[in-house]
């Protein structure tokens, strides 16, 4: 059964990446990228582009579709998630009521509390220029399986 779609994006500037430190009713606290669920009539696009201005303030001018990402639970529901990259925005960063943000250096990220499975899509997002479908599998919290474009990874 299908939770949820969400869209958000990645914005990239001089080598670092806008991350959000998020304590959501104590039910999360960690680091996220600008993201949220898609609204009945909006296009995925029209979402990343919402979403990263409203939780920001920035309006992205240069982005682009990059991968879709099939999270599943224990459960069986599944919630996915579609990516794009940026590298061109106007406005200033103002303060987000979901959390803090902040540029975080690439070769920083792995030191931030992420999810495992978002190690695996920033690192493709960087790796490769074609579009990618990523599924993960969780179990809890704990990430379990991982299938890169319909293979299974180890």
């Amino acid at each position: 059964m299908i939770e949820a779609t969400s869209c958000g994006g990645v914005v990239i500037f001089r080598g670092k990446i806008l991350v959000l430190y998020k304590n959501y009713k104590n039910k999360y606290e960690g680091w996220v990228l600008p993201k949220g669920t898609v609204e009945p009539g909006e296009e995925f696009k029209e979402t990343a582009l919402r979403e990263v201005k409203e939780e920001t303030g920035l309006r992205l001018t240069s982005y682009r579709f990059r991968g879709i990402v099939t999270f599943v639970t224990e459960t069986g529901l599944y919630e996915y998630m579609c990516l794009y990259t940026a590298d061109g925005f106007e406005g200033e960063l103002q303060d987000c009521d979901e959390g803090t943000l902040e540029w975080v250096s690439k070769h920083k990220l792995s030191n931030l509390n992420l999810w495992q499975g978002d190690y695996i899509f920033l690192r493709l997002l960087e790796e490769r220029e074609e579009f990618f479908s990523l599924k993960l599998v969780y179990e809890g919290d704990a990430l379990v399986q991982v299938a890169l474009n319909g293979k299974e990874l180890p």
